[in-house]
């Protein structure tokens, strides 16, 4: 009997997950664990990277797991872990980092752009070798070399667990590239070890933007709060976001790139009902943003309402998600410590004493 396609996909415990982590997502990683084996991590470790309060990682970690059992995953059904939890992650990232150029870290896109959230302005008279200067007297602390080698960390996850599918989107797609060359990279020098990971291809997710720049991607470390919209939203607290959504000049409901906002909230109330965007243009005719707005609204608070609740019934019992943790740690240590054992027989290192 063929063994089911492996899929390992993960997120970072760093605030609550958004309306556009759910569709875009959550929703798709419940109906993979169906037919798939699934290894859904909450990668920990990627968020020491920039600064962060350890008492809030601690508490963030477990809310994040009760969001994902919120949203359908099923304990049973798929193998939910926290990378600190199993030996291997940063194991065989420091393998991978030494057939990594450093030039190819340099080069990431997300590297550049999260050195510029910092303050930072990247010149790049050689690509090779990128030089960072900042107005800011207390600078060269911030960025720190983890910042850069993250890519390769992310590697060793997928790579860790063999998998065969990794769920990403367009600004994971360069971090895949290198992940695949990596692992072709190890191949090439010590023999077949890891399969050549593929992008996750399922049903169309949602691109849910900002309410309050549309042309952005909505996220969860928007420092306006009213930009996102969180799966664990008061129903309230949903209606006055989307209320207060930025739309566009006219009272015309139809999707235009000309009117980014209101095309951002057609594609909300498209994804969640299934209705086609044409139809709805047509269902809101004539009718102005005010009603629109409030439909979008209550269609959002209905969706979620189901989730918010489970989570609520879930977060505050410590002893279950711990459970669970243990349970997904132990499933996850075995396929590591398979995986890393083969890599650290092939790369030369004397078998550990039993």
């Amino acid at each position: 009997m063929q063994e089911p396609p492996v899929i390992l996909t993960c997120a970072q415990p760093t605030g609550g997950l958004t309306l556009g982590n759910y569709l875009g997502a959550l929703r798709n990683w419940s109906r993979m664990q169906v037919d798939h084996e699934c290894y859904f991590g909450i990668v920990d470790m990627h968020s020491i990277t920039t600064p962060y309060v350890p008492a809030e990682l601690r508490r963030n970690t477990l809310a994040c797991l009760a969001q994902y059992l919120a949203c359908g995953i099923d304990p049973s059904k798929a193998h939910v872990f926290v990378q600190s939890h199993v030996i291997g992650h940063s194991e065989l990232a420091w393998v991978l980092a030494c057939l990594t150029p450093l030039g190819e870290l340099q080069r990431m896109t997300q590297f550049k752009d999260k050195v510029a959230k910092l303050g930072f302005k990247v010149k790049e008279e050689d690509t090779a070798d990128l030089k960072f200067t900042h107005s800011g007297s207390r600078a060269q602390a911030s960025v720190n070399s983890g910042l850069l080698s993250y890519p390769v960390l992310m590697a060793s996850d997928i790579l860790l667990y063999n998998a065969d599918l990794v769920p990403v989107g367009e600004d994971q797609r360069q971090h895949l590239e290198l992940c695949r060359d990596l692992a072709q990279r190890f191949n090439q020098t010590y023999s077949d070890t890891f399969k050549i990971p593929e992008a996750y291809v399922g049903k169309s997710g949602a691109r849910v933007m900002s309410l309050a720049d549309p042309t952005r991607k909505m996220s969860k470390s928007d420092t306006n709060q009213n930009a996102t919209i969180f799966i664990h939203d008061e129903a309230d607290v949903i209606r006055k976001k989307i209320g207060s959504a930025v739309t566009d000049s006219g009272n015309e409901v139809k999707a235009d790139p000309e009117k980014p906002g209101v095309t951002n909230l057609l594609s909300i109330q498209s994804a969640i009902t299934g209705e086609e965007i044409p139809s709805l243009e047509k269902r809101f005719e004539g009718q102005g943003y005010g009603t629109f707005k409030q439909t979008v609204a209550e269609t959002v608070v209905e969706a979620l309402q189901p989730v918010r609740d489970k989570y609520l019934s879930l977060v505050d019992d410590k002893p279950y998600l711990e459970s669970v943790l243990k349970d997904g740690a132990a499933a996850a240590q075995k396929t590591a410590f398979r995986i890393l054992s083969k890599v650290y027989r092939k790369i030369g290192f004397v078998e550990r004493p039993r």
